[in-house]
C-alpha cells in the first residue's frame, strides 16, 4: 500500500455568489419586461448605476492551487481564520463537493465529522443512524454490530439511542456523530471545528480518542481554532490563508505564524474587517476598555480593577432594530474559551437606533490573571446573526494584588480569578 494517505495536487474551488435565480414567468411578465426594460436601463444610467450582470453574478475562489501530501499515520492540523477555505478543503476531501480544478488521491476509507448532524437522517433514531453511517463508510453489518455498544457507551446517550435524532440537542448530535466517526475504524479521520459544541469533559474525551486513533497508525486531519488542541494532537500543521497554504511546518512554527497574523488582523479597524459574518445593516465599529470613574480608556489593564467594556456600533437601518442580543466572548491567546458577557442573559433589552452608538458592559473587578487575551463580538436578533467577528481584538492584563493580601498569582497559562471566602 502507498505510504501516502492523502495527495492533493493543484486543488482549486470556485463558487458563484450573488446570482439571482430566475423565477417562473408568465407570458404577461415577459411582455411587460420587454416593454419596460429600456426605461429601467435608462434610469440606471442617469442614476450612475451599473447595468451589467456582474453585480449579480460574482465568482470567488475558496481554494487556489493547493498542493500537499499526508502520510499514513500522520496527525495534521489545519488552522486559519474564518473564510480561509479550511472547511471547503475538508468537504472536497470527504467527497461532499467536487473541485473546480486539480486532483485529490485518497488511499483508505474516510470517516468525516464536518458539522453537527452531518450525514444523519433526522427522522431516524440514533440506533438507525449508527447503522446508516456505518453503511456509508462501507462497513458490513457484522462489523457495526461488534462496535455498536462501544459507540453508544462513548456517546453517553444510551437513554436516547432509540429516539429520532431530530429531537437531539446539538451536543447530543456531536456526541453520537463523533462516536460513529471514530469507532467505525476509518483509515482517515477528518474532524472539523465541531467539538466546540460539546462540553469540556467530552472535548477531552474526543481528543483522547483521536490520540488513540493516531497511535493505531491511522491518519487524522484536524481543523480547530483552539491552538492548545492543535499543539497537543498534531505532528505538523498547515496555515490556510485566502484559499492557499500560506505556511507549512512543525506545529509550533505554524501556530506562531498564525498567532502573529491574528495580531495584524486585530490591529485593523473593526469597521474595515471583511472576515465577518453579517455586518449589514448592523456593524461593530470599535471596542474600548474604560475607567468607570473618568470614562477615559485605561492605559493599563490590571487584575481586579473595575472596567467598562464599551462596544461601538453603527446601524444603517432606517428604523429602530429592537431587542438585539450582544455578546462579548473572551478567550486566551491560544483559543481556550474562558467566559462570555451576554446582554440578554442579564435581562438587558437593547434597541439600536439608526446611526452610530455604543453599549457598555460593566465589570466591577476584572477577573483575569496576567496574560494576553482575545475576544469575539456577536450581535443577533431572533437567532439571526447581525454581525459576528471572531478574534475581533486582543489586550494584555498585568499582574496585581487581586486579593489584597500581597499574594500574586503565578505567571503561567492565562485564566480567571474568582472571589471566595475561606473559613
Amino acid at each position: 500500500m502507498s505510504s501516502i494517505a492523502i495527495k492533493v495536487d493543484g486543488l482549486s474551488k470556485q463558487y458563484r455568489i450573488g446570482k439571482k435565480k430566475e423565477q417562473y414567468k408568465t407570458l404577461r411578465d415577459i411582455l411587460c419586461d420587454t416593454l419596460t426594460s429600456p426605461f429601467r436601463r435608462a434610469r440606471k444610467i442617469l442614476q450612475g448605476q451599473s447595468t451589467g450582470a456582474a453585480e449579480l453574478d460574482e465568482k470567488i475562489w475558496a481554494l487556489k492551487h493547493i498542493s500537499f501530501d499526508v502520510a499514513h499515520g500522520e496527525v495534521v492540523g489545519l488552522i486559519g481564520s474564518n473564510g480561509a477555505g479550511k472547511s471547503t478543503l475538508l468537504k472536497i476531501l470527504s467527497r461532499i463537493t467536487e473541485p473546480t480544478d486539480g486532483s485529490v488521491e485518497i488511499h483508505g476509507r474516510v470517516g468525516a465529522l464536518l458539522e453537527v448532524g452531518s450525514g444523519f437522517h433526522q427522522e431516524l433514531t440514533g440506533r438507525e443512524n449508527v447503522y446508516l453511517n456505518g453503511a456509508i463508510l462501507g462497513m458490513k453489518k457484522i462489523e457495526i454490530d461488534r462496535k455498536f455498544d462501544e459507540i453508544v457507551a462513548f456517546s453517553e446517550i444510551e437513554k436516547f439511542i432509540d429516539t429520532p435524532v431530530k429531537h437531539y440537542s446539538s451536543g447530543m448530535h456531536v456526541r453520537l456523530a463523533f462516536a460513529v466517526a471514530a469507532h467505525l475504524e476509518p483509515d482517515i479521520l477528518i474532524v472539523d471545528e465541531v467539538l466546540a459544541v460539546g462540553d469540556a469533559a467530552f472535548q477531552r474525551k474526543c481528543l483522547g480518542k483521536m490520540g488513540n486513533v493516531a497511535k493505531e497508525g491511522r491518519t487524522v486531519l484536524l481543523v480547530s481554532h483552539n491552538m492548545l488542541s492543535i499543539q497537543a494532537m498534531c505532528d505538523r500543521a498547515m496555515f490556510i490563508e485566502n484559499g492557499m497554504v500560506s505556511f507549512s511546518g512543525t506545529t509550533a512554527q505554524v501556530v506562531t505564524k498564525y498567532l502573529g497574523s491574528m495580531e495584524q488582523l486585530r490591529a485593523q479597524s473593526l469597521d474595515l474587517r471583511e472576515d465577518r459574518i453579517g455586518g449589514d445593516p448592523f456593524r461593530f465599529t470599535c471596542v474600548q476598555f474604560l475607567n468607570p470613574e473618568t470614562k477615559i480608556p485605561w492605559t493599563v489593564l490590571s487584575s481586579g480593577q473595575p472596567v467598562i467594556i464599551r462596544i461601538g456600533y453603527c446601524s444603517q437601518s432606517s428604523q429602530v432594530i429592537e431587542d438585539i442580543n450582544i455578546s462579548f466572548t473572551l478567550f486566551t491567546s491560544t483559543g481556550t474559551h474562558l467566559f462570555g458577557c451576554n446582554s440578554r442573559a442579564v435581562g438587558m433589552k437593547l434597541n439600536v437606533h439608526p446611526g452610530e452608538g455604543f453599549t457598555d458592559c460593566y465589570l466591577s473587578r476584572l477577573p483575569l490573571k496576567a496574560g494576553r487575551y482575545a475576544y469575539d463580538l456577536n450581535a443577533e436578533k431572533n437567532a439571526t446573526v447581525l454581525d459576528w467577528i471572531k478574534d475581533a481584538g486582543a489586550f494584555d492584563v498585568e499582574m496585581s494584588d487581586y486579593y489584597g493580601t500581597g499574594y500574586l498569582p503565578s505567571i503561567g497559562q492565562p485564566g480567571v480569578l474568582v472571589d471566595y471566602a475561606w473559613e
